[in-house]
Protein backbone atom coordinates (compact mmCIF):
# COMPACT_ATOMS: atom_id res chain seq x y z
CA UNK A 1 0.00 0.00 0.00
CA UNK A 2 1.48 3.33 -1.04
CA UNK A 3 1.69 5.92 1.72
CA UNK A 4 0.02 9.23 1.06
CA UNK A 5 2.67 11.95 0.85
CA UNK A 6 2.92 14.58 3.57
CA UNK A 7 2.17 17.89 1.90
CA UNK A 8 4.87 20.09 3.40
CA UNK A 9 4.48 23.06 1.09
CA UNK A 10 0.74 23.27 0.58
CA UNK A 11 -1.46 22.44 3.57
CA UNK A 12 -5.04 23.59 3.92
CA UNK A 13 -5.38 26.24 6.59
CA UNK A 14 -8.43 27.63 8.26
CA UNK A 15 -9.69 30.94 6.95
CA UNK A 16 -7.90 33.97 8.36
CA UNK A 17 -4.81 31.89 9.02
CA UNK A 18 -1.45 32.46 7.39
CA UNK A 19 1.50 30.11 7.20
CA UNK A 20 4.77 31.32 8.69
CA UNK A 21 7.54 30.58 6.19
CA UNK A 22 11.28 30.98 6.48
CA UNK A 23 12.83 32.47 3.37
CA UNK A 24 16.42 31.40 2.50
CA UNK A 25 17.95 34.42 4.24
CA UNK A 26 16.11 33.77 7.51
CA UNK A 27 16.86 30.05 7.32
CA UNK A 28 20.55 30.85 6.87
CA UNK A 29 20.52 33.12 9.92
CA UNK A 30 18.76 30.42 11.93
CA UNK A 31 21.40 27.91 10.89
CA UNK A 32 24.22 30.23 11.95
CA UNK A 33 22.66 30.82 15.37
CA UNK A 34 22.35 27.07 15.84
CA UNK A 35 25.97 26.55 14.82
CA UNK A 36 27.08 29.07 17.42
CA UNK A 37 25.00 27.32 20.08
CA UNK A 38 26.62 24.00 19.20
CA UNK A 39 30.11 25.53 19.21
CA UNK A 40 29.67 27.00 22.68
CA UNK A 41 28.27 23.72 23.95
CA UNK A 42 31.30 21.84 22.62
CA UNK A 43 33.73 24.30 24.23
CA UNK A 44 32.28 23.73 27.70
CA UNK A 45 31.75 19.99 27.17
CA UNK A 46 35.41 19.63 26.15
CA UNK A 47 36.59 21.43 29.28
CA UNK A 48 34.47 19.14 31.42
CA UNK A 49 35.30 16.04 29.33
CA UNK A 50 31.56 15.50 29.01
CA UNK A 51 30.35 13.05 26.38
CA UNK A 52 27.00 11.41 25.67
CA UNK A 53 28.74 8.21 24.56
CA UNK A 54 28.04 5.40 27.00
CA UNK A 55 25.67 7.50 29.10
CA UNK A 56 22.98 5.32 30.75
CA UNK A 57 20.42 8.09 30.24
CA UNK A 58 19.03 9.65 27.06
CA UNK A 59 18.08 13.33 27.11
CA UNK A 60 15.77 12.76 24.15
CA UNK A 61 13.11 11.50 26.57
CA UNK A 62 13.14 14.79 28.50
CA UNK A 63 9.92 16.79 28.42
CA UNK A 64 10.83 19.98 26.60
CA UNK A 65 8.49 22.66 25.27
CA UNK A 66 9.54 25.20 22.67
CA UNK A 67 8.46 28.79 22.15
CA UNK A 68 9.43 30.26 18.77
CA UNK A 69 7.82 30.12 15.35
CA UNK A 70 11.23 30.44 13.69
CA UNK A 71 12.45 27.20 15.27
CA UNK A 72 9.18 25.50 14.38
CA UNK A 73 9.58 26.62 10.78
CA UNK A 74 13.21 25.52 10.62
CA UNK A 75 12.28 22.12 12.02
CA UNK A 76 9.73 21.74 9.23
CA UNK A 77 12.32 22.59 6.60
CA UNK A 78 14.25 19.54 7.76
CA UNK A 79 11.18 17.34 8.14
CA UNK A 80 10.14 17.98 4.54
CA UNK A 81 13.49 16.65 3.30
CA UNK A 82 12.81 13.19 4.77
CA UNK A 83 11.38 10.32 2.70
CA UNK A 84 7.58 10.05 2.80
CA UNK A 85 7.59 6.71 4.64
CA UNK A 86 9.88 8.11 7.33
CA UNK A 87 7.66 11.18 7.70
CA UNK A 88 4.63 8.95 8.21
CA UNK A 89 6.40 6.94 10.90
CA UNK A 90 7.48 10.08 12.73
CA UNK A 91 3.94 11.49 12.66
CA UNK A 92 2.55 8.25 14.06
CA UNK A 93 5.08 8.32 16.91
CA UNK A 94 4.25 11.98 17.46
CA UNK A 95 0.57 11.14 18.01
CA UNK A 96 1.50 8.42 20.51
CA UNK A 97 3.89 10.86 22.20
CA UNK A 98 1.20 13.51 22.64
CA UNK A 99 -1.26 10.97 24.04
CA UNK A 100 1.35 9.63 26.46
CA UNK A 101 2.24 13.13 27.67
CA UNK A 102 -1.40 14.02 28.24
CA UNK A 103 -1.88 10.87 30.32
CA UNK A 104 1.23 11.57 32.40
CA UNK A 105 0.24 15.18 33.03
CA UNK A 106 -3.23 14.06 34.12
CA UNK A 107 -1.46 11.94 36.78
CA UNK A 108 0.53 15.03 37.82
CA UNK A 109 3.69 13.39 36.51
CA UNK A 110 6.33 14.95 34.29
CA UNK A 111 6.30 13.01 31.00
CA UNK A 112 9.37 10.95 30.15
CA UNK A 113 8.77 9.62 26.65
CA UNK A 114 11.22 9.23 23.79
CA UNK A 115 11.11 12.05 21.21
CA UNK A 116 9.45 10.91 17.96
CA UNK A 117 12.51 12.11 16.03
CA UNK A 118 14.76 9.61 17.80
CA UNK A 119 15.44 6.52 15.71
CA UNK A 120 17.89 3.87 16.92
CA UNK A 121 19.23 6.28 19.53
CA UNK A 122 19.90 9.12 17.08
CA UNK A 123 18.01 12.27 16.08
CA UNK A 124 16.93 12.02 12.44
CA UNK A 125 16.79 15.82 12.21
CA UNK A 126 20.04 16.50 14.05
CA UNK A 127 20.97 19.49 11.85
CA UNK A 128 17.53 21.00 12.52
CA UNK A 129 17.25 20.17 16.23
CA UNK A 130 15.92 22.97 18.41
CA UNK A 131 17.68 25.27 20.85
CA UNK A 132 16.88 23.30 24.01
CA UNK A 133 18.20 20.13 22.38
CA UNK A 134 21.44 21.95 21.52
CA UNK A 135 22.07 23.64 24.85
CA UNK A 136 20.82 21.11 27.41
CA UNK A 137 23.59 19.19 29.15
CA UNK A 138 26.34 21.66 30.10
CA UNK A 139 26.24 24.35 32.82
CA UNK A 140 24.71 27.53 31.43
CA UNK A 141 23.56 30.95 32.46
CA UNK A 142 21.31 33.61 30.96
CA UNK A 143 20.01 37.03 31.89
CA UNK A 144 16.31 37.70 31.44
CA UNK A 145 15.02 41.03 30.11
CA UNK A 146 14.06 42.01 33.69
CA UNK A 147 17.70 41.62 34.76
CA UNK A 148 17.29 38.37 36.67
CA UNK A 149 20.06 35.88 35.98
CA UNK A 150 19.20 32.20 35.68
CA UNK A 151 21.66 29.35 36.11
CA UNK A 152 21.35 25.81 34.77
CA UNK A 153 23.54 23.04 36.28
CA UNK A 154 23.49 20.73 33.26
CA UNK A 155 22.44 17.10 32.98
CA UNK A 156 22.94 14.61 35.83
CA UNK A 157 26.20 13.28 34.32
CA UNK A 158 27.51 16.81 33.91
CA UNK A 159 26.72 17.56 37.56
CA UNK A 160 28.68 14.46 38.59
CA UNK A 161 31.71 15.66 36.63
CA UNK A 162 31.43 19.15 38.12
CA UNK A 163 31.32 17.68 41.62
CA UNK A 164 34.42 15.60 40.91
CA UNK A 165 36.47 18.37 39.31
CA UNK A 166 35.29 21.60 40.93
CA UNK A 167 34.00 20.74 44.41
CA UNK A 168 36.72 22.98 45.89
CA UNK A 169 36.39 25.72 43.26
CA UNK A 170 32.70 26.08 42.33
CA UNK A 171 33.34 29.53 40.84
CA UNK A 172 35.69 27.95 38.29
CA UNK A 173 33.02 25.77 36.68
CA UNK A 174 32.92 26.58 32.94
CA UNK A 175 29.56 27.82 31.66
CA UNK A 176 28.02 28.85 28.39
CA UNK A 177 26.14 32.16 28.41
CA UNK A 178 22.92 31.91 26.40
CA UNK A 179 21.89 35.57 26.74
CA UNK A 180 23.16 37.00 23.44
CA UNK A 181 22.08 33.90 21.52
CA UNK A 182 18.55 34.21 22.87
CA UNK A 183 18.53 37.88 21.87
CA UNK A 184 19.58 36.95 18.34
CA UNK A 185 16.84 34.34 18.27
CA UNK A 186 14.27 36.90 19.47
CA UNK A 187 15.38 39.37 16.79
CA UNK A 188 15.10 36.69 14.12
CA UNK A 189 11.63 35.76 15.37
CA UNK A 190 10.55 39.39 15.09
CA UNK A 191 11.98 39.69 11.58
CA UNK A 192 10.08 36.54 10.60
CA UNK A 193 6.89 38.29 11.74
CA UNK A 194 7.72 41.47 9.77
CA UNK A 195 8.54 43.35 12.96
CA UNK A 196 5.15 42.65 14.51
CA UNK A 197 5.87 39.67 16.79
CA UNK A 198 3.92 41.34 19.62
CA UNK A 199 0.71 40.96 17.62
CA UNK A 200 0.88 37.17 17.58
CA UNK A 201 0.26 34.62 20.33
CA UNK A 202 3.02 32.94 22.28
CA UNK A 203 3.49 29.24 21.72
CA UNK A 204 4.43 26.43 24.09
CA UNK A 205 4.67 23.20 22.12
CA UNK A 206 6.61 19.96 22.15
CA UNK A 207 8.32 18.82 18.97
CA UNK A 208 5.59 16.19 18.56
CA UNK A 209 2.88 18.87 18.70
CA UNK A 210 4.76 21.01 16.16
CA UNK A 211 4.94 18.09 13.74
CA UNK A 212 1.28 17.12 14.14
CA UNK A 213 0.10 20.69 13.64
CA UNK A 214 2.06 20.98 10.41
CA UNK A 215 3.98 24.07 9.25
CA UNK A 216 3.61 27.01 11.66
CA UNK A 217 0.56 29.16 11.04
CA UNK A 218 -1.12 31.94 12.98
CA UNK A 219 -4.42 33.76 12.95
CA UNK A 220 -4.09 37.01 11.06
CA UNK A 221 -4.35 39.95 13.51
CA UNK A 222 -7.47 42.10 13.09
CA UNK A 223 -5.35 45.10 12.07
CA UNK A 224 -3.85 43.11 9.18
CA UNK A 225 -7.28 41.80 8.15
CA UNK A 226 -8.59 45.35 7.96
CA UNK A 227 -5.63 46.49 5.83
CA UNK A 228 -5.97 43.55 3.42
CA UNK A 229 -9.70 44.16 2.97
CA UNK A 230 -9.27 47.82 2.06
Amino acid sequence: MRLRPIRCNVLKKEKRMKEIKLNPELADRMGRIYEEMASRYEQVATQLQLSCDGCPDNCCDSYFQHHTFVEWGYLWLGFCQLPEAQQAGILERSRLYVTGCEQALERNERPQIMCPLNEHGRCVLYRHRLMVCRTHGVPATMQRPDGQRLNFPGCFHCQELVEQKFSQQPSAVPQTDRTDLLRKLAMLENDLMDGARRLYPRIKLTIAQMLIKGPPAVAIPHCERERSSQ
